[in-house]
């Protein structure tokens, strides 16, 4: 029902008054957003449409190119060499492009780690100027009922130690920096255990797959990237199976491998602009291809950052269904080379994601993740202690005591407030 706006603006003056709220300020102009919204409706059905017809045309040329597997491989490389470096998809392997396989049996005996992490970025608005990194850890045997073990390492970050070569620490070097200490406490906790063994993160294996210089700098970054492939190496050598989860992902890696294996030869030059099934994502493909409990085919990953993952470490990845019948959900899983070539690591990893996810119940993502985010998670409360005890420090060492930025000063004056 499209209502007009004068029924929209009434409807807030009604809240406002129900709840006793008079005062408040209403900053939004929802005539200008309602306008605008009407006009993105217009379009939805065709939208719709063309999106249902380009992920139809999708799966018909994967089946058609499921087992074409070498030419392909050898189409995305001569792209990445001569037309777009930047091209990022997947890239075959040798399992057909439409290969499913079914939910192995868990392991009795396995043991899973996993690691999140939060932090809380320099303000340059606060009392006092610091960072802080924390990890949290899970450690979960399948075979043995006991509460699971927890760890937590907290860093915190200050002085010296707030700059890198392009500046003040932003938030993005500091995810940077979250990523590797997550992964180093597994490779920590995972050296004093015996395989079989899986180690969990949230998120992608690849460390930032942007510019590095455009967050730290290349030699920073170049060193940080040499702190992560020595903590893989760690993990390869130890024997452990190690992975990244990337919930609801909306890369579309393999929609870009079909998208290249539509283009003809003599457009090749024109890769860039050539998008046939934009607004396509993996997830909608792997919607209808896999049952739940089911995995996909497995692919290399094939990106600008690739050559810094050679060997063992290369990176490559699978799609699983981690949902139910009639409601499938698509997650994709990251794994190096080591993982992806031994097939009982994949089944341990297989079938723990499935079992993890559906401790969730309606909402499956695995529980040692979710376990690891509420104890990494840092509340404004916690944050405020942190903030409150470096003040003391400071007044007792130095007899200074330090303020806030007139702006934030501003923003913390009660009285009228936003709705």
């Amino acid at each position: 029902m499209d209502l007009p706006c004068a029924s929209i603006i009434q409807g807030v003056q009604y809240i406002k008054h129900v709840f006793g709220i008079e005062g408040l300020i209403v900053t939004l102009n929802f005539q200008e957003v309602h306008e605008q919204v009407a006009k993105m409706g217009e379009g939805m059905l065709s939208r719709a449409q063309q999106l249902r017809q380009a992920k139809e045309k999708a799966l018909a040329v994967l089946g058609e190119n499921a087992d074409n597997l070498a030419a392909l491989r050898e189409k995305v490389l001569s792209v990445a060499r001569h037309h777009d470096p930047s091209v990022r998809c997947a890239l075959p392997t040798e399992q057909p492009l439409n290969a499913h396989f079914p939910l192995p049996s868990l392991a009795s005996d396995l043991t899973i780690l996993a690691a999140d992490g939060s932090q809380i970025g320099f303000d340059r608005h606060a009392e006092v100027a610091y960072c802080l990194i924390n990890v949290g850890a899970i450690l979960l045997n399948s075979s043995q009922p006991e509460t699971p073990q927890t760890v937590v390492h907290s860093h915190l970050l200050y002085e010296d130690a707030l700059y890198t070569p392009t500046g003040v620490m932003s938030d993005a070097a500091l995810a940077l920096l979250r990523d590797i200490n997550e992964r180093t406490l597994l490779a920590d906790l995972a050296g004093q255990l015996s395989p079989p063994l899986i180690t969990l993160a949230d998120g992608p294996m690849e460390l930032w797959g942007g510019r590095a210089d455009e967050i730290i700098g290349e030699v920073e970054f170049q060193q940080r990237l040499d702190e992560y492939l020595n903590v893989l190496e760690r993990l390869c050598a130890q024997g452990v199976a190690t992975a990244g989860y990337v919930d609801r992902p909306a890369a579309g890696l393999v929609v870009r491998l079909l998208e290249i294996a539509m283009l003809p030869e003599a457009q090749m030059a024109e890769v860039k602009q050539y998008h046939p099934l934009r607004g396509v994502t993996d997830r909608a493909l792997y919607e209808q291809l896999l049952a739940p409990g089911e995995r996909s085919a497995l692919f290399a990953l094939q990106s600008q950052s690739a050559p810094n993952y050679t060997g063992e470490l290369a990176l490559h990845f699978f799609y699983l269904n981690v949902g139910r019948q009639d409601y499938p959900y698509i997650a994709r899983v990251e794994i190096p080379a080591w993982v992806a070539h031994n097939s009982t690591m994949l089944d341990h990893l297989h079938a723990a994601l499935v079992g993890q996810c559906r401790v969730m119940g309606m909402r499956p993502y695995p529980y040692v993740l979710h376990r690891a985010h509420e104890m990494a998670r840092v509340s404004q409360q916690e944050k405020e202690q942190v903030t409150q005890m470096i003040l003391a420090e400071r007044m007792r060492r130095l007899g200074v005591p330090s303020e806030k930025s007139s702006k934030q000063f501003a923003k913390d004056l009660p009285g009228r407030r936003r709705w």
